[in-house]
């Protein structure tokens, strides 16, 4: 008779959590008040990133101003930030600014989340901005009008965590993930 292996964490049920082993989808979530400030140092990163993409975009259609192509370079950055994004939570579930925080983005399972997941989630973010943003030309907003609608849309978007059991924020629930804290 032979003796099976035992199974190890990887050919285990992804539901089950292992005896001894601290698995992701047994991390708490992490507090509302990190993963602001871990978005507050993603926007510093994502500058530089943005920088160099627009830089390039530039440099390739030959640019003269600023206004050139600016719709286009508009859906360069948003493709370009999406791959930086979906790229890195998809594979391993972090950016820098996360790992710096110790966050980590978990799909269902406590896994990092699939291609689909990781994209739905990076376009679900995007209603933190864009409906205050959407307003300005129907309602032709001037800029500070603009720039209040977008503050408290955003404070409520944040807020709307602390109503909700695993305090997520809207774009994880649509998406089907969770930020989790990472021990040290």
């Amino acid at each position: 008779m032979t003796e099976r292996a035992p199974a190890t964490a990887a050919q285990a049920s992804p539901t089950t959590p292992q005896p001894g082993v601290t698995t992701p989808s047994v991390l708490p979530p992490a507090s509302i008040r990190r993963r602001l400030a871990a978005l507050v140092y993603e926007s510093v990163l994502l500058f530089g990133v943005i920088f160099v993409a627009g830089l390039a975009f530039s440099l390739a259609m030959q640019a003269r101003n600023g206004l050139a192509y600016n719709h286009l370079m508009s859906m360069w950055i948003a493709l370009v930030a999406g791959m930086y994004f979906v790229g890195f939570w998809h594979h391993g579930g972090q950016t820098l600014p996360m790992k710096t925080w110790r966050l980590r983005v978990t799909g269902p399972f406590g896994t990092p989340p699939s291609l689909s997941r990781a994209t739905i989630r990076y376009l679900a973010a995007w209603l933190w901005f864009l409906p205050p943003l959407a307003l300005r030309p129907l309602f032709n907003l001037p800029l500070a009008h603009t720039l209040v609608a977008e503050a408290v849309w955003f404070s409520l978007w944040a807020a709307s965590a602390c109503f909700v059991a695993d305090r997520q924020f809207p774009h994880d629930r649509i998406a089907g993930t969770r930020i989790v804290a990472v021990p040290r």
